[in-house]
């Protein structure tokens, strides 16, 4: 009998980015949108906006995935909602611009497919249970990573809070530039930094799940790869030019990653998500082989 596998890492996962959508909602709200990044609306519709875009944006990418691992443990029949989920949260190219990030009718398109996703993950827990895998082989290797992606967040973490963090060790409030305007250093509010740290967590923690279907795992460890790859790439990007170029260490600043192109930090981004599937390849057949 196939073992379904529970969806402890799922919720988990879930949890995060809802812990992290009501911080948005609350510092938008009450914050000044002059403050922020691309922003206009101000009050409770400031909030709302904004956390709709971030469902979009990083959700609806972490969202494929979730479902995904949730179709591990469904029945093949369920694959009629979620071929639908996968399909709207590849939306996201079409209806988010980091030049404006005021959400607008046609950010309701990927949401939709992440409250698909959000159900399949229901139906999964209730079919599989919700505790964590067991333990793997490179869980120390994750414990790491996480806590280095937490160090180099706490900016982050602090302006998503409403506040810049504290001392002279990161920077803040101090002034920089960005696209000719004068802005702090890192502006209050949300950063695509955190959204990068935010998919190599999600890819590490997703990785754990023991998936049975052959063609499904690799799937899985496909995308989990290459989510891990465009995270850590765009969290190396924003963190570089916020802590090095505006402290004036470097002249040489970082282009984004945030779109596909053909360019060389793309080129960075395929070769990361190449050698990463690899390693959540080589983890799932060093497994195997303690298993026997």
């Amino acid at each position: 009998m196939i073992r379904r596998p529970s969806q402890g890492e799922a919720l988990l996962t879930w949890l995060v980015g809802g812990a992290i959508a009501t911080c948005i909602l609350v510092t938008y709200s009450r914050g000044d949108p002059s403050e922020t990044y691309h922003v206009s609306r101000e009050g409770l519709a400031g909030g709302l906006s904004r956390a709709l875009t971030f469902v979009n944006f990083p959700i609806a990418v972490v969202a494929i995935a979730l479902a995904l691992v949730a179709m591990a443990a469904l029945p093949a029949s369920a694959w009629l909602a979620a071929v639908p989920a996968v399909v709207l949260c590849a939306t996201i190219p079409f209806f988010n611009d980091q030049a404006n990030l005021d959400a607008h009718a046609g950010n309701a398109i990927p949401a939709v497919g992440v409250g698909i996703s959000g159900c399949l993950t229901v139906a999964a827990a209730l079919r599989a249970g919700s505790s964590l895998a067991p333990r793997r082989p490179w869980d120390p290797a994750r414990v790491v990573v996480a806590a280095f992606l937490a160090l180099v967040s706490l900016p982050w973490i602090s302006a998503e809070l409403g506040f810049h963090f504290p001392g002279d060790v990161f920077m803040g409030e101090e002034a920089g530039r960005e696209g000719g305007e004068a802005i702090a250093a890192v502006h209050l509010g949300h950063h695509h930094g955190l959204d990068g740290a935010m998919l190599v967590l999600t890819s590490l923690v997703l990785s754990r799940v023991v998936v049975p279907a052959r063609r499904l795992r690799i799937a899985l460890q496909c995308y989990l790869g290459l989510m891990l790859a465009y995270g850590a790439v765009n969290c190396f990007q924003d963190g570089w030019n916020e802590q090095l170029h505006k402290r004036g260490w470097t002249e040489t600043s970082i282009p984004s990653a945030l779109l596909p192109s053909l360019t060389p930090i793309w080129l960075a981004v395929v070769a990361l998500a190449v050698l990463a599937t690899l390693a959540l390849r080589r983890e799932e057949g060093c497994a195997s082989y303690s298993a026997t």
